[in-house]
């Protein structure tokens, strides 16, 4: 089943997107809210509603409202919080490798995570950035989970059970406000809080049952075989598989409920893919080449991240018009 949030005149909406059509869930099922957030508070027992209303639909045993003037917005528009993972090696490894230092062990020995902007979510359309941000503009080609229950030092081996769904993320990064600020031991803050992309849709775990695969050596949890891409501009840049992720959502869910809860609505990313965004392959490109050309976002791109079974989440780069600058605000 596939979820979405969308908008009808300024009004929030809970949607299924059934063969590239909306279908509005509370007009189909009066017992589901017309919120995501309210809806992913119900937990798994309006999950159930929802999956028989889709099948119901599917089959032509139910005629739903279908919606013909909407705008899509991000699927969980208002996370309870976003938390962002760091879960393949291989783009770790390669960032350092570009950065001439060596792998750092810790990696293997626990996931870790920092929080973002929660307030800061955003979907398919136009992403404003300021001045700043374009000082090295990048995408962050991600996948995302969405909780839709409450729980407290949750184990891996039980932590898969609380995920509502799957979603396409791209961790948009301003890499010259992230690098300085970071030189302070302390961040990713203001590189990271201006945008975090989530879409098109929220995909049910039981839709991606063709894909799942075993979790690498030593690792529990479940994983699945979705090609991950990134063009720019209709030019393939980024190209990975989840089932490349050394850390499974399991396990980071595992570390980001210890001592604490998690709460229906958290989004969770994964961390970027391996490629998977122009810090790397501008590393990656001047330690091969030292004329390599290193990109980076401009202003009218348009940036589409496409994973098996999740969709094409599609947005383009607008320029702010307001001028002010933080970076020229160094003492």
């Amino acid at each position: 089943m596939k979820l979405v949030s969308y908008k009808t005149e300024d009004r929030e909406h809970l949607g299924v997107y059934i063969k590239g059509h909306i279908y509005n869930l509370n007009s189909c099922d009066k017992l589901i809210p017309d919120s995501m957030n309210e809806f992913l508070w119900g937990g798994p027992e309006l999950m159930e509603h929802a999956l028989r209303v889709n099948e119901d639909l599917l089959s032509g045993k139910l005629t739903g409202k279908e919606e013909l003037f909407y705008e899509l917005i991000a699927p969980v528009p208002h996370p309870s919080s976003c938390r962002d993972g760091y879960a393949f090696r291989q783009h770790v490894a390669a960032a350092r490798r570009n950065r001439k230092v060596d792998m750092i062990p810790e990696f293997d020995q626990y996931p870790i995570f920092y929080f973002t902007n929660h307030n800061a979510i955003q979907g398919p359309g136009e992403i404003e950035c300021m001045p700043d941000h374009f000082e090295k503009l990048d995408f962050e080609l991600e996948v995302a989970v969405v909780l839709n229950k409450i729980g407290r030092n949750i184990k891996a081996e039980d932590a898969d059970s609380y995920i509502a769904g799957y979603m396409i993320m791209n961790d948009m990064s301003a890499r010259t406000l992230q690098m300085e600020e970071m030189l302070l031991n302390l961040g990713p803050a203001k590189g990271k809080d201006f945008s975090t992309v989530i879409g098109p849709w929220l995909v049910t775990p039981d839709e991606l049952e063709p894909y799942k695969v075993e979790a690498k050596p030593g690792h529990t949890g479940n994983t699945y075989n979705l090609q991950m891409k990134c063009a720019v501009n209709g030019i393939e840049v980024s190209s990975g598989n989840m089932a490349d992720m050394d850390w499974t959502f399991a396990e980071i869910i595992e570390r980001c409920a210890y001592g604490c809860d998690v709460l229906p609505g958290d989004v969770i990313g994964s961390g970027t893919v391996g490629t998977g965004c122009f810090l790397e392959l501008n590393g990656t490109g001047l330690l091969n080449d030292a004329n390599y050309q290193p990109q980076w976002l401009q202003p009218n791109d348009l940036v589409e991240m496409e994973i098996t079974g999740l969709g094409v989440l599609g947005n383009i780069i607008k320029k702010s018009e307001i001028e002010f600058s933080i970076l020229k605000l160094k003492k």
